[in-house]
């Protein structure tokens, strides 16, 4: 792990590449969904089951799955087209693949209308956005598209991660171990929770609740009203 600077090159074209370069290997780790999203999820209502769920930085489709299971349509996006690859055919294997739309966009410019999730997770995905312009520019799309009192969960590495040993927020790249030990940079932007809480208060969200589980910060927040 070193200290970076999002000015040396790191930009969202390399994350899409790194994401490209590790999906296979990086989705046979990431089979499970966290806990905290499964407990959102749960917690969720819309009318009558229905309606469109946005799943931001959707990976391989883990959280997808749960959303499929509240709403009518889930729409995934990542930045990654392997990961979406991987997506698909893991929403074929489940059964949930007519529920599931897959976009390939920039979690900075949502590629979906205004007013169209009632429902959203983005979760593990804000903290490689390289400069805390275009953190803040994704919060605000992310309220954009959502209706007005749709919900959604939001998470980033926190400072507290067993990782980490510091107090306050900073730009570190992250290596990924490929089988036979090739390693891969990840840009990671790692937020104190009081940063956190601060880029939420700034965007056009509303704000229900913040804060801190196994290392990572969550928000749960809201469309504009």
């Amino acid at each position: 792990m070193t200290d970076a600077d999002p000015g040396d090159g790191t930009d969202r074209s390399s994350v899409r590449e790194t994401y490209d370069r590790i999906a296979e290997h990086f989705s046979q780790t990431r089979e499970h969904p966290w806990p905290e999203v499964r407990e959102f999820c749960e917690s969720a209502s819309t009318p009558d089951d229905s309606g469109t769920a946005l799943d931001l930085g959707c990976g391989n489709g883990r959280h997808a799955e749960l959303l499929a299971e509240r709403v009518d349509r889930v729409v995934g996006v990542d930045a990654s087209t392997e990961l979406l690859r991987v997506a698909r055919d893991r929403a074929v294997d489940r059964g949930y693949s007519d529920a599931l739309s897959l976009v390939a966009g920039d979690a900075a410019r949502i590629p979906l209308a205004a007013d169209s999730a009632d429902l959203g997770v983005y979760v593990a995905a804000l903290h490689h956005l390289p400069t805390r312009e275009s953190r803040r520019a994704s919060l605000d799309d992310l309220a954009r598209v959502l209706v007005p009192g749709g919900r959604a969960l939001v998470s980033v590495w926190a400072v507290t991660h067993s990782k980490f040993d510091r107090e306050s927020g900073f730009d570190t790249t992250v290596d990924w171990t490929l089988p036979g030990g090739e390693t891969v940079g990840r840009f990671y932007h790692v937020y104190d929770l009081a940063e956190f809480e601060a880029d939420c208060a700034a965007s056009a969200l509303g704000v229900e609740r913040i804060y801190e589980s196994e290392g990572n910060c969550y928000a749960v927040v809201t469309g504009p009203a």
